[in-house]
């Protein structure tokens, strides 16, 4: 039989249902009031102190942000500056850009100096002046806290500018760690070695040297030619693919203002 509302199992399910509703409420505010005294007590005893690291975090990181904006305002500065020299080295004002150039090339180890430094070296080379283009190119190369890609090329111009003066041996102790298949400057730096290794009589290490760097489809074009024909008179085949080999140098020989660069570059 149905129980009536108002029998006394359902007056006791009704209060039971009270209750727990009643007794959830009351553990809730329990908590929150543990709560708001734990960190009452946390704020009076630690308030100070947190209060300090707040404060302190903030005005780092407002300083970093006022850092990295004045850095890329620098950079931007000198990216600027370094455009408007290369600018009027295009336009022949040679004096003019060496001045600008020479203030970015005070900057250290960054790439603007360096870049700097290079044309700098460059106007040198211009002027005739080639104990100051070595010592910039010098001053690179030395660096150690350039990066090595630029350490490398340094090296290998300073090589270049020195050949005729120096013994084979020093030219193929700096350079041979660079004359490698894979190295980014293998081409100038094995035709270097190359030379060297020629001026020493050393033939039988030049040719498959030359016929290597000939055969670097990686190696810009003009220096891979000039060391399949140093290759081929050594007596070493350069020639991978012949019909290749013939269609670029039926390319070489019908233009006539192809420049013929200097060895090393």
């Amino acid at each position: 039989m149905a129980l009536k509302p108002d029998s006394e199992e359902a007056r006791t399910q009704q209060l039971a249902v009270q209750r727990a509703a009643e007794h959830d409420a009351l553990m809730r505010e329990v908590d929150e009031g543990v709560r708001h005294d734990q960190i009452g007590t946390v704020a009076r005893k630690y308030g100070i102190a947190i209060g300090a690291v707040l404060v302190l975090a903030l005005a780092s990181f407002g300083g970093w942000l006022w850092w990295r904006d004045h850095q890329e305002g620098q950079l931007e500065a000198k990216s600027e500056l370094l455009t408007t020299s290369f600018d009027k080295l295009d336009g022949g004002q040679f004096q003019p850009a060496d001045d600008q150039l020479a203030l970015l090339a005070a900057d250290g180890s960054s790439a603007t100096a360096i870049s700097a430094k290079f044309a700098r070296a460059a106007i040198a080379l211009r002027d005739n002046k080639r104990p100051e283009a070595i010592a910039l190119f010098e001053g690179v190369a030395k660096d150690a806290n350039a990066p090595k890609a630029y350490r490398d090329l340094a090296s290998i111009r300073v090589m270049a500018l020195q050949f005729d003066t120096l013994q084979p041996q020093v030219v193929i102790d700096r350079l041979k760690p660079l004359a490698v298949p894979g190295n980014p400057w293998f081409g100038s730096a094995g035709e270097l070695v190359g030379m060297a290794y020629l001026a020493q009589g050393k033939n039988e290490l030049a040719g498959p040297l030359f016929a290597a760097i000939a055969k670097d489809e990686k190696v810009p074009q003009s220096l891979r030619s000039r060391t399949r024909q140093l290759a081929g008179v050594l007596g070493y085949d350069a020639v991978v693919d012949v019909d290749k080999t013939l269609a670029e140098l039926q390319v070489e020989n019908t233009d006539p203002n192809a420049p013929v660069p200097a060895a090393g570059q």
